[in-house]
């Protein structure tokens, strides 16, 4: 069902400030710079900056599980509980991405591996 997780998105609201920050503690530029996301690759680490995760109703951090089939996930985790924050969408590239939450409010990600 899962690769594993290596992906892990910061809501921000400051998306310049943001990046500045991250390229500090990283140490490095990102590798995808646009309006809508800053991305980041640490080894096989991505850290990501979402502008309008906010708004979607994110409240902190996101980590993304890779999986194979991202609409089949969040059925099979809606059915064990799980609510639908934000619903499968393709983000660009072909990439679907989902998050959820658990009954104690935890934020699952979910991404197409």
């Amino acid at each position: 069902m899962t690769s594993g997780m290596n992906t892990i998105v910061y809501p921000v609201d400051d998306l310049a400030a943001a990046k500045a920050l991250y390229t500090a503690l990283l140490g490095v530029e990102p590798y995808t710079d646009q309006p809508y996301y800053v991305g980041f690759r640490v080894g096989e680490q991505e850290l990501g900056l979402d502008p309008n995760g906010h708004k979607q109703g994110l409240s902190g951090a996101v980590a993304y599980w890779s999986v194979d089939d991202v609409e089949g996930t969040v059925k099979t985790l809606t059915d064990a509980g799980a609510e639908v924050l934000v619903p499968a969408r393709d983000v660009g590239g072909g990439m679907l991405v989902a998050t959820l939450k658990d009954a104690d409010g935890n934020l699952i990600g979910l991404r197409s591996a």
